[in-house]
């Protein structure tokens, strides 16, 4: 994400919180901050270890408070892809519209955006009398670097 859209996202969030009434304290700053300066998945361990680099006082408790304002303000999606922790996905807000491919192997994530897929979205909807808000697409493979190796070197850490 470039800078200026990095600031555009910041400040929408930043807004939800006043329009909520929150204060925006130095511990939940860095979580922000640590949201936005990532373009990658995150589960909320990798979110508290992030936001620590920046301001340790960062409890657990704060990362759990503030993950639900991140989702409720459309800004962060949650995904459940099936394991043991939920996945955060900052991507979420400068595309919506975006899809998963998850290895059932080694866990690696790609985004893939589709016109042909969000246009059959819209007309199956239409078709069935709805107009659609949000759509997510989940598939589930094996990558070929794994399949081919045994292991994958670009497997989520």
């Amino acid at each position: 994400m470039a800078d200026v859209d990095k600031k555009c996202v910041r400040q929408r969030f930043l807004d939800f919180l006043a329009r909520k009434s929150l204060r925006l304290t130095g511990p939940r700053r860095a979580i922000i901050e640590a949201v936005f300066n990532t373009g990658k998945h995150f589960t909320a361990d990798e979110l508290l270890k992030w936001a620590r680099r920046r301001d340790k006082s960062v409890s657990r408790a704060t990362v759990y408070r503030t993950l639900p304002l991140l989702t409720e303000s459309g800004l962060v999606s949650e995904l459940d892809f099936g394991k043991d922790h939920k996945i955060y996905d900052p991507n979420y807000a400068e595309h919506p519209h975006h899809n998963h491919i998850i290895c059932q192997d080694c866990g690696k994530i790609v985004e893939f955006e589709s016109q042909k897929i969000e246009h059959l979205e819209d007309e199956i909807s239409r078709q069935l009398g709805f107009s659609p808000r949000a759509h997510r697409l989940q598939i589930t493979a094996t990558c070929e670097e794994f399949r081919k190796l045994g292991a994958c070197s670009k497997k989520e850490d």
